[in-house]
């Protein structure tokens, strides 16, 4: 679900806060690529993306560039790497069995938006909303980050089509499965990319709504 969410670390206490914690191995991990985003983040206000160098992370984060390379292959996987499609898609699971398909996925939707810009402090809050802004806005801008978006598109979408195929009864290698999984990433992900072009303006959570509806209604006609 990486299109809607800040890639950062999940926040404690969500809707999947029943499940054990993280290991202390687990936390240092968090807390290093947390540190790592951070510092990119930093970096890319300051002067930009393209002058933003893997050495200049490394040091701002106050690790080496081969832990930088370790967590995150290229910078673009530092801006797009989503923790949350594994829990997204465990809330999906979750859901129950006769639930409206869509019903299903506008509510894990709803949880991926809140996941994105918790408010428990508003500083916390500003804060994840700029990161989102500043994502979704390279997004639109970097070649490079929108190349490696579509790529990882692909994952997101194959994490669906097993969804997909529990919830249906069909193979997760089908045809309609697989045009359903990458019609509903495709669909989140022009709402992100919109939002971003038209300056962040309208509300997120009201295009993805608007998104879920044009998957199951279709365009209706008449209407610009």
């Amino acid at each position: 679900m990486t299109a809607m969410t800040a890639a950062r670390t999940p926040p404690p206490a969500t809707a999947t806060a029943a499940r054990p914690g993280p290991g202390l191995r687990e936390r240092k991990k968090i807390r290093t690529r947390t540190a790592i985003r951070a510092a990119t983040y930093d970096l890319i206000r300051e002067q930009g993306y393209d002058a933003t160098t893997i050495e200049q992370i490394a040091e701002r984060a106050e690790v080496s560039p081969s832990t930088v390379l370790r967590y995150f292959p290229a910078k673009e996987d530092i801006v797009l790497t989503d923790e949350y499609a594994p829990l997204l898609v465990a809330e999906l699971r979750a859901r129950p069995a006769d639930e409206p398909w869509l019903d299903s996925l506008r509510h894990v939707c709803r949880t991926g938006l809140a996941l994105g810009a918790p408010a428990s402090e508003e500083s916390e809050a500003a804060e994840e909303e700029e990161a989102t802004r500043l994502r979704t806005r390279l997004m639109v801008e970097v070649p490079a980050v929108r190349t490696r978006m579509t790529e990882n598109m692909a994952g997101t979408g194959r994490l669906l089509c097993q969804v997909i195929g529990e919830r249906t009864g069909r193979a997760p290698d089908g045809f309609e499965v697989r045009v359903a999984a990458m019609s509903l990433v495709g669909a989140l992900t022009e709402a992100s990319l919109y939002w971003a072009e038209h300056g962040h303006e309208d509300d997120l959570g009201a295009l993805v709504d608007r998104a879920l509806d044009i998957l199951e209604q279709g365009l209706a006609p008449g209407k610009p």
